[in-house]
């Protein structure tokens, strides 16, 4: 009996040590439960970035900008407004033709309006502009000195006096010779019967990064206008919006607008340039120095910087203390002046 006892007594010790053991060891199981990670917040918040930038506005794009760019002669007589196209071009020179009228050199490369004009006459100067942007040059018509340079073949080029009514069509609600447009598509078209290539973008300009654009500092002048002649007719106003950080354009004191849509041009610099005239015949054409560089001023987001420019590898560029300056991301208009006594800015 006391044997019995005996082994009864290490039985019952043994299942006590046994079920000791077994509950000291479930909390054990419940420490090694999988973790459940939760989705990183910052994931969610990135913001996107864009994986490129249009060479001429600084415009962000998810596509390779690797088209070419198109330079247009656009006619600014009064009979030629509203103009068709300019809206959608990256840069627009206004320069001097004969006597006091001017003309635009209209640079397209991130936008392709679908009509363009109306288009007009060539002169050397306004083929210099587009080979600094690599440009197939459109015009219709020439002066003497530009027929030479075109028929050269020093710069692909697609002249209305080749293409007159198949290419280049005539508007009948306009009279000759401010009644000449080009589609876009025709552009292309011609491009593509003259093995002239499409690909190829101009070099690349200085642009501020978004956050950069509150340092700009200058004098406040929100309100500019460019004088060519004695005349109002071509007058340029230039009048700046502090909500959309845009400059809008008059001519002779009526908005510059596309034509068939009443959308106003507008742009986010303007640069005005001073340089060298001279008046060769009697029919009053003229050369104009685009290469030695000068004064200039820069306008930008109602500011005025009183700078220099220069031509760098065939492009007017601003330049700030021997530096490239930088320019707004968007749309650039150039006044090419032979004195910068002719502009006048205010601040209201």
């Amino acid at each position: 009996m006391v044997k019995h006892k005996w082994i009864t007594t290490i039985f019952l010790i043994t299942a006590i040590l046994l079920f000791s053991a077994c509950s000291k060891k479930a909390p054990e199981k419940e420490t090694e439960k999988p973790e459940v990670k939760e989705p990183k917040q910052t994931e969610q918040t990135e913001e996107k970035t864009d994986k490129y930038h249009f060479p001429l506005t600084g415009i962000g794009t998810d596509t390779e900008p690797n088209q070419r760019a198109v330079a247009v002669t656009v006619n600014n007589h009064p009979e030629a407004r509203p103009q068709t196209g300019l809206s959608k071009a990256d840069i627009v020179f206004e320069l001097l033709a004969e006597g006091n009228i001017t003309r635009f050199v209209a640079i397209f490369q991130s936008e392709a309006p679908e009509n363009i004009g109306p288009v007009r006459s060539a002169r050397e100067y306004f083929i210099e502009l587009a080979e600094g942007y690599k440009a197939l040059f459109i015009a219709h018509g020439y002066s003497p000195e530009a027929k030479k340079i075109l028929t050269s073949g020093v710069i692909d080029n697609l002249n209305g006096m080749v293409y007159d009514g198949t290419l280049f069509k005539r508007s009948s609600d306009r009279k000759a010779p401010h009644n000449s447009y080009i589609t876009f598509e025709n552009i292309e078209k011609g491009a593509e019967d003259n093995g002239f290539s499409m690909t190829g973008p101009p070099a690349s300009m200085n642009f501020y990064k978004e956050d950069k654009l509150e340092s700009i500092n200058g004098n406040a002048a929100d309100h500019i206008k460019v004088v060519y002649g004695n005349g109002s007719q071509f007058t340029a106003d230039y009048q700046y919006d502090v909500q959309s950080g845009q400059y809008s354009r008059f001519s002779d004191g009526e908005q510059t607008v596309e034509y068939q849509t009443s959308e106003p041009v507008l742009m986010n610099n303007l640069l005005v340039i001073e340089t060298e005239h001279k008046v060769l015949d009697s029919a009053g054409r003229r050369s104009i120095d685009l290469t030695s560089g000068g004064k200039a001023y820069l306008f930008q987001k109602g500011i005025m910087k009183e700078i220099e420019w220069r031509n760098t590898d065939g492009q007017i560029l601003p330049y700030e203390d021997g530096q490239p300056a930088k320019l707004v991301p968007g749309k650039l208009w150039v006044n090419v002046v032979p004195s910068l006594k002719d502009v006048s800015f205010e601040a209201k």
